[in-house]
């Protein structure tokens, strides 16, 4: 990918189709996560290999772990677990200097030991500089809108006053940049619960047929390679 001159600053992943993917192949939901997980993996050192700085891939939303059957649930905080774990050894994330972030309500949601697997990971990792992955965990973009607004509203009554920065300011997404690239997978061509839409406002998208579990490497690359040709006008 040296030919790339255009290498986007923040990378956004909405993964869809998990429990397509399964059900396609006549295996239970959470075969699809597992696949997922360790897909996940090899895109994530492509990411680091293309200088990506901030990558965010979209875990759950609220709905995910609310609505889904019992079993799915169970099986999905399970991979979160072990691939948290995973994550606190990895080689990768050490030697890319890769902070880990995890954002949204997973402190309300989560059981106490995968809590935990996540704070060690995020704490092992919180002085790194050189590059940022972000989980956004039981996240939904129009409850984390609404929050904000409710925490401005607040302010307001002592005088603060509601700017573009105050909005940015008061989102779960406060220290993350504006999102360049936002890739959905799964074919289906829409935004989902108001996915990060502060920050997506001004993203390039890009939409794949293919399902999450065989979004690789090489299809990030083309993901890239498609964003690199493009022109921005901005609004000229």
């Amino acid at each position: 990918m040296s030919e790339l001159k255009n290498i986007p600053n923040h990378v956004a992943i909405i993964p869809d189709g998990n429990r397509r993917w399964a059900k396609k192949r006549g295996l239970q939901p959470w075969d699809g996560h597992e696949k997922a997980a360790q897909n996940l993996e090899h895109i994530l050192r492509a990411a680091f290999d293309l200088g990506i700085r901030h990558f965010t891939f979209w875990g759950s939303s609220v709905d995910n772990l609310k609505k889904r059957p019992f079993a799915e649930k169970k099986a999905l905080l399970d991979i979160y677990k072990r691939y948290f774990r995973k994550l606190i050894d990895s080689e990768d994330i050490h030697k890319n200097k890769a902070q880990i972030n995890v954002i949204g309500k997973w402190d309300e949601q989560f059981p106490g030991s995968l809590k935990k697997v996540i704070r060690e990971c995020v704490q092992k990792t919180k002085d790194y500089k050189n590059y940022y992955l972000n989980f956004l965990l039981a996240y939904n973009g129009d409850d984390e809108m609404v929050e904000a607004m409710r925490k401005i509203a607040k302010k307001c009554k002592s005088g603060a006053r509601i700017t573009a920065q105050a909005i940015k300011d008061n989102l779960m997404t406060k220290d993350l940049p504006p999102v360049d690239l936002l890739i959905r997978t799964g074919g289906e061509p829409h935004n989902s619960a108001g996915f990060m839409m502060w920050d997506v406002a001004n993203s390039q998208l890009y939409f794949t047929e293919k399902m999450n579990p065989d979004f690789g490497p090489e299809d990030l690359k083309e993901a890239i390679r498609d964003y690199s040709s493009r022109g921005r006008r901005f609004g000229k």
